[in-house]
C-alpha cells in the first residue's frame, strides 16, 4: 500500500480513499478509549516502538539496545507479539523454533542475539512475569509503544527522519497508529527520540517533530543510519522483500555497490511459497541476475532447502551506525536501569 507513504496525494487518490478516511476516524475513537489495567514488572522495562505501522526501522534499534544491555552484563529478555506467526499461545523462541511459530522478527532477534531470552505472546504483561521468573534482569518490548498494559521505565520512539509520518493520516487511511504529540506526552521524561535513515534527505516535518519531542521532555534525538554489515559484491542482483518500505532497502543495496537489474516487492511479513520462489527465480534469470538478494527478516521466512537452487537467495545483513546522540542514549539507558535501583 504505497499510498500510505505518499506526501503528495492527487485529488483522485484522496477521493478513491474516502472510505478509508472514514474508517480511520473510527480507529482513532477506538484507540482513544483504551484504558487497560497496568502491570509493573519488578525489573526495568524498556519499550522500542514507533507511531507508524512499519517502516521506521525499529528492529535494528531493538537489536542495538538489547545488545548494549547484554554488554553491560544484564540478563535481557525480548518480549514480542510475534506478528504474523501461526501460533497464538506464549512461546520461548530458541534457535530450533520454526519461523512460522515464532514470527520473523522474534526469530531474527534470537539469531542475532542468541544469549537473550526471546518470548512471544499476545499479552506482554504475562510475558514479563514469565521472563522475570526465568531470571531476566531487564525487559525490552519490541514494538511496544502502544502496548499500555505493561509499565515502562524508558520509551524509545523510533522515527524515520526521511519520511516520519507518511501521508500523515491515521490507520487504515495512513500509517499512523497515533499522533506523535500523543506518544510524546505519554513518554515525557522517560522517553528517548531515535531518528533512523539520517543519511538520506531530511523530511521537512522532522525538525518540528524533534522540537515537539524535546518540549514534551524526551531525550535525544539519537541519529542513526543503516549500512551493510559485510561486502555484498557487484554481481548482478534481483531484489525482493516483504517489508513496509522496500525502496529504502533498494537504495541501501545500490549504495553498497551491487548491480541491481530488477526487483519485486510484497506486503509486509509476506509468506513465500515454493511456486512463488520459482517465479522469482524465473524473473531474476530473465533479467540476467546471478543471485537474489533480500532482507534478513525475509530470509527467516524462507526454508533453507529453498535458498540454494540457482540463482541462490541471500540476505543482506544490515548494521546500525549511530551518527550523533550517543550521550543521550547512554543517559537514557542509565536512567532506565537506575529507576528500580
Amino acid at each position: 500500500m504505497r499510498f500510505l507513504w505518499r506526501t503528495d496525494e492527487p485529488l483522485w487518490l484522496k477521493t478513491a480513499l474516502w472510505p478509508l478516511t472514514a474508517a480511520s476516524w473510527a480507529y482513532a475513537v477506538a484507540a482513544s478509549l483504551r484504558s487497560p489495567a497496568v502491570f509493573r514488572a519488578p525489573v526495568p522495562a524498556i519499550s522500542v516502538g514507533n507511531v507508524v505501522a512499519g517502516g521506521a526501522g525499529k528492529t535494528p534499534v531493538t537489536l542495538e539496545i538489547a545488545g548494549r544491555l547484554l554488554e553491560r552484563g544484564r540478563k535481557t529478555a525480548l518480549l514480542s507479539r510475534g506478528y504474523g506467526r501461526r501460533g497464538r499461545g506464549d512461546l520461548e523462541v530458541t534457535a530450533a523454533t520454526p519461523t512460522d511459530e515464532a514470527g520473523d522478527e522474534p526469530a531474527l532477534l534470537k539469531k542475532r542475539l542468541p544469549e537473550a531470552l526471546v518470548l512471544v505472546g499476545p499479552r506482554r504483561a504475562l510475558l514479563a512475569a514469565r521472563a522475570v521468573s526465568q531470571g531476566a534482569e531487564v525487559l525490552v518490548l519490541d514494538d511496544g509503544l502502544q502496548h499500555l498494559s505493561l509499565a515502562r521505565d524508558l520509551d524509545v520512539v523510533v522515527m524515520d527522519a526521511s519520511n516520519p509520518l507518511g501521508n500523515g493520516r491515521r490507520l487504515p487511511r495512513g500509517p499512523l497508529r497515533e499522533r506523535p504529540s500523543t506518544a510524546f506526552r505519554r513518554a515525557g521524561k522517560r522517553g528517548l527520540l531515535w531518528l533512523t535513515r539520517c543519511d538520506l534527505p531530511r523530511d521537512g516535518r522532522t525538525d518540528a517533530l524533534v522540537a515537539d519531542a524535546r518540549e514534551a521532555g524526551l531525550r535525544g534525538p539519537v541519529e542513526s543510519a543503516y549500512a551493510t554489515a559485510a561486502a555484498i559484491g557487484k554481481e548482478s542482483a534481483f531484489l525482493f522483500a516483504g517489508i513496509a518500505r522496500p525502496t529504502s532497502f533498494e537504495a541501501l543495496v545500490r549504495s553498497a555497490g551491487a548491480s541491481v537489474v530488477g526487483s519485486r516487492w510484497f506486503p509486509d511479513h509476506h509468506r513465500y511459497s515454493s511456486a512463488g520462489l520459482t517465479a522469482l527465480r524465473h524473473a531474476a534469470a530473465t533479467q540476467g541476475a546471478t543471485r537474489l538478494l533480500t532482507t534478513e527478516k525475509d530470509l527467516m521466512r524462507i526454508p533453507a532447502s529453498e535458498r540454494e537452487a540457482p540463482p541462490s537467495i541471500e540476505a543482506v545483513p544490515i548494521d546500525l551506525r549511530i551518527l550523533s546522540g550517543e550521550d543521550a542514549l547512554v543517559s537514557a539507558l542509565d536512567f532506565a536501569l537506575g529507576a528500580r535501583a
